[in-house]
């Protein structure tokens, strides 16, 4: 009887492993997973949350925006499983994290590069670092300055919820302020939107949401792309994240993993931005 006991234990649990195992992935149960953030890596998230969905049909991922600072808002106030984000954690937010007992672990999904874009009539090709500065400063004030025509530059900045308006300001305005002339976006479609109807307009996005709507400009003579985003070598480039309390577990551990693995880092490159090998 004791025999027949545990033969039968034996088949229970191999039964629970094959239903546990679906195509090669783990299937889990009747569960949820939250990201809040960036909406740079909106796009990422969501074709790795589609397909990650359909391998497992028992998970349930719900996604939004709002900003990157919103994402790690939503990490430190236990709102969200996955904050979504286009910069680093800043120290302050790292210091209410630890007051909240909330430990904001960072996962590299993607690299991605800030690409400054103009109307496909501009004449502009190329800006250096110093001039894209000047102009978001407010002191170079007329596309004639920079060998274009003569009209006023109407400068398009993301808000300052923004992560990608936090990598700009580091990285071409060296934290000098933006002109309070600007226009502010809440996302990289609404400054694609607002550059394709302006021809005075210049406007920054990640280079996944490059279309043929606008044109992308050089910076320095260095064209945004993957290769060199990767190497470097182009000057606006940064690291694209997902931030966990602590190391993910379960079913969220389980969906990081697909988003760095071969077939997730493909969706990365079809989506346009840079996977991370």
């Amino acid at each position: 009887m004791k025999n027949m006991t545990n033969n039968m234990m034996k088949v229970l649990v191999a039964c629970c492993v094959a239903l546990c195992l679906v195509g090669g992935h783990i299937a889990f149960a009747d569960e949820s997973i939250v990201i809040k953030g960036s909406t740079t890596v909106l796009p990422v998230a969501q074709v790795t949350a589609e397909a990650y969905m359909k391998a497992h049909p028992g998970v349930n991922i719900s996604l939004s925006g709002g900003g990157s600072g919103n994402g790690i808002k939503a990490l430190i106030d236990g709102s969200t499983d996955i904050a979504t984000s286009s910069r680093n954690i800043k120290p302050k937010e790292a210091q209410l994290a630890q007051t909240k007992s909330v430990s904001p672990a960072p996962h590299r999904i993607a690299i991605d590069a800030i690409v400054p874009i103009v109307h496909p009539d501009n004449p502009v090709t190329d800006l250096s670092i110093e001039q894209l500065s000047l102009i978001y400063q407010g002191k170079i004030k007329n596309w004639k300055e920079v060998g274009g025509k003569d009209l006023k530059i109407v400068v398009v900045s993301r808000d300052t919820s923004s992560g990608t308006y936090e990598v700009w300001e580091e990285k071409i305005l060296h934290k000098a302020k933006v002109t309070p002339r600007a226009q502010l976006q809440a996302s990289n479609g609404a400054v694609i939107q607002t550059i394709s109807r302006n021809r005075y307009a210049i406007g920054y996005i990640g280079l996944g949401y490059l279309n043929a709507s606008v044109r992308a400009l050089t910076v320095g003579g260095t064209e945004a792309a993957a290769a060199t985003a990767l190497s470097g070598a182009y000057p606006v480039a940064r690291p694209l994240l997902m931030f966990t309390n602590g190391q993910p577990t379960g079913t969220v551990a389980d969906f990081i993993t697909f988003v760095v693995s071969k077939e997730g880092q493909g969706l990365v490159r079809k989506e346009g931005f840079v996977p991370l090998f």
